[in-house]
């Protein structure tokens, strides 16, 4: 789940981490209140869970009461990236001597949190490690041991970061290095991370929480879904109440597999012979007939899907289940729309036999099976 820049920010000031005096507005007047609350000159910046805000003009700065109104009505309702702003956080502006980069993520080659910084803040790290990437210094973290004071020093000595600010610099990685453990971050971001005449202070914040985690913290669902805090799409959010693991694309062909690599080897096939995938639903190992149903119940019913393609390979996956699964979808919803089975392994015969029974027909090559489902998108096959 990703926090908005002001979620992320609350979260800072919980951890003793310094940010700039700011107030969320939803509505022009708010943000002229907020300015008023605040003094001027503020900056008015777009609440969206998307990268690139300032490029894209989400980020301005405002001298007059009249600039934050007219600003603030340009922005709101408008789009960043195609996704809608209803809020904007409404900050104080600073006077920035330096930006710095400084992050705590995930290391998968090594399972331990890592921390990222760099002496060029405000872009973003893909592009300073694509550029110069000597400039970004790396810290593995031992879960075990924790941060150490000395290693906040060394990093603060190798940003370049003055002595005067080395003691404020600690304390602040060490909270959020604390903030990242504690809320199950896969990554804790400060960019930039600026030097002002006011000390150090975190003028952006981007915190990613495990999805796995969120039962141990509620305060965070706020009772806007995934969808409209512009996440997920909105079947991107129901597959996931089904528990579904989804990921919706452009195409029109519904692909279901069991196992990532054959899914992904399923949407390669279709891609191939000129078909466009409509989507990535991986059933997992041991799929029952009910995650089955599921399944194929969801996709017959996306406006968005054509024509399903399942794909299985039944190794712990039993053929028969899959087989009742899709039955009893089909039975509930109607077959409203073309389907490819292609069914192989444990049990394959019992599953062939209950499909064919209501008139499915099943393959047990990929290929033909692929070739199938594009040509019954495009209208060529009957």
């Amino acid at each position: 789940m990703k926090l908005y820049e002001y979620e992320g920010k609350q979260l800072f000031r919980k951890y003793g981490i310094p940010v700039p005096p700011g107030m969320v507005a939803s509505s022009i007047e708010e943000a002229v209140t907020a300015a008023q609350n605040l003094g001027l000159p503020v900056v008015l910046k777009a609440q969206v869970l998307v990268g690139g805000r300032g490029k894209a003009g989400g980020i301005v700065k405002a001298e007059t009461l009249d600039e934050v109104r007219a600003k603030a009505s340009r922005l709101l309702g408008s789009e960043i990236r195609g996704v809608p702003v209803n809020k904007l956080l409404v900050e104080k502006a600073v006077n920035i001597e330096k930006e710095l980069y400084l992050s705590i993520t995930m290391d998968r080659v090594s399972a331990r949190p890592i921390i990222l910084a760099s002496a060029m803040g405000g872009v973003d790290i893909e592009e300073i490690a694509k550029e110069h990437p000597e400039a970004i210094v790396k810290r593995p973290i031992d879960p075990l041991v924790g941060l150490k004071s000395y290693e906040s020093r060394i990093i603060a000595y190798k940003l370049g970061i003055s002595k005067d600010h080395f003691s404020t610099f600690a304390r602040l990685l060490q909270g959020l290095y604390k903030l990242f453990v504690d809320y199950d971050a896969e990554l804790a971001e400060i960019n930039p991370l600026a030097i002002t005449d006011q000390g150090l202070l975190a003028l952006d914040s981007k915190v990613i929480v495990d999805d796995n985690s969120l039962y141990r913290h509620g305060e965070l669902l706020t009772g806007e879904t995934r969808a409209e805090r512009g996440e997920m799409t909105e079947y991107e959010e129901k597959a996931a109440e089904l528990g579904l693991a989804y990921v919706e694309l452009d195409g029109n062909i519904g692909i279901i597999g069991n196992g990532a690599g054959l899914t992904m080897a399923t949407m390669d096939m279709v891609s191939y012979y000129g078909g466009r995938p409509a989507d990535f639903l991986d059933l997992g190992g041991a799929a029952s007939h009910e995650r089955v149903y599921k399944a194929t119940k969801f996709l017959m019913e996306h406006p968005g899907v054509d024509v399903l393609f399942i794909n299985i390979f039944g190794g712990i996956t039993r053929c028969d289940e899959v087989a009742k699964g899709i039955v009893e979808a089909v039975k509930e919803v109607g077959l409203k729309k073309p389907m490819v089975v292609k069914l192989v392994g444990t049990n394959e015969e019992i599953g062939w036999k209950i499909l064919e029974e209501v008139g499915i027909k099943v393959f047990k090559d990929m290929e033909a099976a692929a070739q199938l489902a594009v040509k019954l998108a495009s209208g060529k096959e009957g």
